[in-house]
């Protein structure tokens, strides 16, 4: 009864057991790696690690000074980046949806490129519909992202200055900076994976083994840039952590 059922909604959903296998192969390795990058990032230097050390000190940093200028253009920078994207993601979800209205012109287009397999119209705005939910993803991280730097800024203005010698008094105030700092980085960075795996998305558009490939590709470069690159050697050449504790 359950084959029978599961038979009769691929049907009608005009969809193959190698296009449901392709999703599930990506969906399944986007939660993994996100697992195993937590897990892995308590254990060894990774690049949010790293920063983490940064903006603790950057924080104790931020209380010496009498003029904060430049941790608000910081703060400012930080923001904007993840505003940018925010913004890029709505063009992105504006234009799958208006996709969406010409789906026989794009299956006509997709058609014609090489080695492609003949998609039906349905199985076509299934895969838009996939692009649409991991953009959407990526919007409320990136807007999240937002709020938590907002919040950042406004405990950096209210944030005293106190001399070096009497730091430890504001290790509170100092750590809660920088956790939320922290969790707004997390956020980011999941925004910006949705991007990685939407590209790999992408190629269903032209075969599902390309699919499974372009993930499996995807994962490579998240793992080489957050575990294994050039710049979180940089960063772990010294220990930039203070002795504040959570």
């Amino acid at each position: 009864m359950t084959n029978m059922f599961s038979l009769q909604l691929l049907r009608e959903l005009s969809i193959t057991w190698l296009d449901l296998f392709a999703v599930v192969f990506l969906l399944a390795t986007w939660i993994a790696y996100t697992i195993f990058a937590d897990w892995r990032g308590r254990r060894a230097p990774s690049l949010h690690s790293q920063m983490d050390g940064f903006h603790r000190e950057w924080m104790v940093r931020m209380i010496e000074r009498d003029n904060r200028m430049v941790d608000v253009n910081v703060m400012r920078t930080l923001t904007r980046s993840s505003q940018f994207f925010a913004s890029t993601t709505m063009l992105i979800l504006g234009a799958l949806i208006a996709l969406m209205g010409y789906v026989q012109q794009a299956l006509d287009v997709v058609s014609e490129l090489p080695f492609t397999i003949q998609a039906s119209q349905r199985l076509l705005e299934i895969k838009i519909l996939l692009l649409v939910m991991i953009f959407a993803y990526a919007f409320f991280k990136f807007s999240w992202a937002i709020r938590q730097l907002g919040f950042c800024s406004t405990l950096v203005g209210a944030a005293p200055k106190q001399p070096k010698d009497n730091i430890e008094q504001y290790a509170p105030h100092i750590n809660r900076i920088a956790r939320i700092t922290s969790y707004a980085g997390v956020n980011f960075n999941s925004g910006l994976r949705a991007y990685y795996f939407a590209l790999a998305a992408l190629a269903w558009f032209l075969h599902p083994w390309l699919m499974m490939a372009a993930t499996g590709w995807v994962l490579y470069i998240l793992y080489h840039r957050e575990f294994a690159s050039k710049t979180l050697r940089a960063l772990a050449e010294e220990d930039h952590s203070t002795t504040l504790r959570t």
